[in-house]
C-alpha cells in the first residue's frame, strides 16, 4: 500500500483549501435556513455526494479527494452540510436498489439538500439487535398500512422523508420479513417527538405512526428483502470518514495541549506535571496510530477494494480514543471543564462554552460517550472482530460448577 499523498492530491487539498478560506461563514450558523444556505454553496462548488455518480449530481471523486475535502472541513472546524444521512446512507441506496422513477424522483432533492431525510430503524426494544424490530406494514391493496414507533432518529423533528425498515412478514424467520420503504414524514398519524439528552442536544427524535398510508411504489427492491438492503445502508455509515475523524482529534489534541498550557494550580501549569504530560503525548501517539489506519482503509478504497475488518479496528479506535481524550481535557479543566456560561478569560481558549453548544467541554465530554454506541456499538465492534477475524464461537458456554471447582484452593 502507498500512504502519501501523489501531488495531484496535494494540488487538490490547495484548492480545497483557498476555497474554504474564501467561503466559510465567518459567524456561527444557528438556524436550519443558514445550515441550508451554506450547503448549497458547498452543493455548488461540488463538495456535496462527491462519490456519487455523475448522472446523479456527483462527481465520481477518487475516495482520496473525498477524504481530503472532509479532511480539510475538519481541520478548520467548518460547518457541515444538512442531509447527512440523506446523502451518505439513503442516496447511496436508491442508486444501488432504487428504481429508476424513485431515483429521478429522489436523488437530486436529497443532494440539493431540498428535502432532509432520517434513517428510521431503531426502534425502543431493537436498537443494536435490530432484527428484532416491531413496527408493522400490512398491505392495503396498492399501499402500506404502517403502525408502531422508531427511536433514535437522528435529525427526525426537521425531515421531510424517512428511510424505514418495517416488518411485513410476522411470520417469517426475524431477518426475512422484513421490507425497506420511503415514508413521507408529511403524511397523516406521523408523530416526530424531540429527545432532549443529558448534553442538551435535541438531534434525536422518537417518530410515532398510526395507521400511515405508504404507496407501493415506496417499496425498495423487492417485498421481506429489507435486511439485506439494510447491509448497503449500514456498509457505508461505519465506513464513515477516517480522515475526518482524524483532524477532528487533531483539533482536539490542541484544545487539550492548549487547557494544559492555560491552566494554573498553585503556581504550575497543569502541562508542568510529569503524569499528564505522559498521557497527552499517549493520545498523541494514538491519534498517529489512527492516522495510519485510516491512510491503510483509503488505500483499499483507491484500489477498488472493500475495506476488512480494519474498519471495525478504526471504528472502535476512534470512538473510544475520543473518550479517552474528553475524559482527560475534563481531568485537566477540573471545574471548568462543566462551565455552564462564558470560560473565564485567563484561559486564553476562543471556544463557545456554553452548556449543550458543540464548542463546549462538557458538551464535547457527553458527546463522545454516544460515539461509543453511534453508528455501531463498541460491543458490536468487538463481536465482529472476534468472530470475524479471530475465529471466536458466538457462544461460550462454560459450566458453572467447574468455574466453582477451578476457584476452589489447591488441597
Amino acid at each position: 500500500m502507498d500512504l502519501r499523498y501523489t501531488p495531484e492530491d496535494e494540488a487538490f487539498r490547495q484548492e480545497v483549501r483557498s476555497w474554504l478560506a474564501a467561503n466559510v461563514p465567518t459567524q456561527k450558523i444557528r438556524t436550519m435556513e443558514e445550515r441550508q444556505a451554506w450547503h448549497r454553496k458547498l452543493y455548488d462548488a461540488g463538495y456535496i455526494g462527491m462519490g456519487w455518480p455523475k448522472e446523479y449530481g456527483g462527481r465520481e471523486a477518487r475516495p482520496m479527494e473525498q477524504a481530503i475535502v472532509a479532511e480539510e472541513m475538519a481541520r478548520i472546524n467548518a460547518p457541515a452540510g444538512v442531509n447527512g444521512l440523506g446523502i451518505g446512507i439513503v442516496g447511496p441506496t436508491l442508486i444501488h436498489h432504487g428504481t429508476n422513477d424513485q431515483k429521478q424522483r429522489f436523488l437530486k432533492n436529497i443532494l440539493s439538500g431540498e428535502e432532509l431525510w432520517c434513517q428510521l430503524y431503531s426502534e425502543p426494544n431493537s436498537g443494536s439487535d435490530l432484527a428484532s424490530l416491531q413496527c408493522r406494514a400490512e398491505i392495503d391493496g396498492d399501499t402500506f398500512i404502517v403502525n408502531g414507533q422508531k427511536i433514535w432518529t437522528s435529525g427526525g423533528h426537521h425531515s421531510d422523508w424517512g428511510l424505514m425498515l418495517t416488518r411485513t412478514d410476522p411470520r417469517a424467520q426475524k431477518h426475512d420479513g422484513i421490507s425497506c420503504m420511503l415514508v413521507d414524514l408529511r403524511s397523516e398519524g406521523v408523530e416526530a417527538r424531540p429527545l432532549k439528552q443529558i448534553n442538551g442536544d435535541t438531534g434525536f427524535s422518537e417518530i410515532f405512526f398510526s395507521n400511515v398510508v405508504v404507496p407501493a411504489d415506496n417499496l425498495i427492491g423487492e417485498l421481506n428483502t429489507g435486511w439485506r438492503i439494510a447491509q448497503t445502508t449500514l456498509s457505508y455509515e461505519r465506513g464513515g470518514s477516517l480522515m475526518a475523524a482524524v483532524s477532528q482529534n487533531q483539533r482536539i489534541f490542541g484544545r487539550l495541549v492548549d487547557a494544559a498550557t492555560s491552566l494554573q494550580k498553585d503556581g504550575k501549569r497543569a502541562i508542568d506535571d510529569p503524569n499528564i504530560r505522559r498521557r497527552i503525548g499517549e493520545i498523541y501517539r494514538e491519534i498517529e496510530v489512527l492516522r495510519y489506519a485510516a491512510l491503510r482503509i483509503l488505500s483499499r478504497l483507491e484500489k477498488g477494494q472493500r475495506p476488512g475488518p480494519e474498519s471495525s479496528v478504526a471504528k472502535l479506535h476512534r470512538s473510544e480514543l475520543n473518550k479517552r481524550v474528553q475524559n482527560l481535557i475534563n481531568e485537566i479543566m477540573g471545574p471548568y471543564g462543566l462551565v455552564a456560561g462564558d470560560a473565564p478569560d485567563t484561559l486564553g481558549l476562543e471556544a463557545d462554552v456554553s452548556y449543550g453548544e458543540s464548542g463546549s467541554w462538557a458538551h464535547a465530554l457527553a458527546a463522545s460517550y454516544s460515539g461509543t454506541i453511534a453508528a455501531g456499538t463498541s460491543e458490536v465492534q468487538k463481536n465482529i472482530l472476534g468472530e470475524r477475524v479471530l475465529g471466536m464461537p458466538k457462544e461460550i458456554r462454560v459450566d458453572r460448577l467447574q468455574l466453582a471447582e477451578a476457584a476452589k484452593p489447591n488441597a
